[in-house]
């Protein structure tokens, strides 16, 4: 009897998609969730080096909530390169101007900081209303 770990391969993963309404949800927690299932963590062949996760589409990123004065505390900042550089946006200009851009970032910022990382981000789409183009993909519903 052989006695192993078994390590997934590319091949191995199936490529499933998932939906997630974002509607009243707080975003540290939607983040963790979408990032659990971006990685794969949820799935049996979890392998750390291997993108075993699922396309995961959000919609309704509009109504996402932060809890305390978040929207007025928080910020997000962006450097132009040059002195005196330094931009700041508090996460209530980010949600007027882009809602789908707090998800994002709270995403990124949970995922592994190498090429895998960047891979598995290209798999999340974000939407601030409840419209997405991905319905011939017949994603599942995934209750937060």
């Amino acid at each position: 009897m052989k006695k192993y770990t078994y390590s997934a391969r590319k091949s191995d993963n199936q490529g499933n998609w998932g939906l997630v309404d974002a509607d009243g949800a707080v975003l540290g927690r939607l983040a963790t969730t979408v990032a659990s299932r971006l990685q794969g963590k949820h799935n049996p062949l979890y392998t750390p080096h291997v993108d075993t996760g699922d396309w995961i589409v959000v919609i309704n990123a509009e109504k996402i909530v932060l809890t305390g004065k978040k929207w007025d505390q928080k910020q997000y900042y962006r450097h132009s390169g040059y002195i005196g550089g330094l931009k700041t946006t508090s996460a209530k200009e980010l949600k007027e101007k882009r809602p789908e851009d707090l998800i994002r970032f709270a995403v990124k910022g949970m995922l592994p900081k190498n090429r895998l990382g960047k891979k598995q981000f290209k798999k999340l789409k974000v939407y601030a209303g409840d419209q997405h183009p991905h319905e011939a993909q017949s994603p599942e519903i995934i209750a937060l």
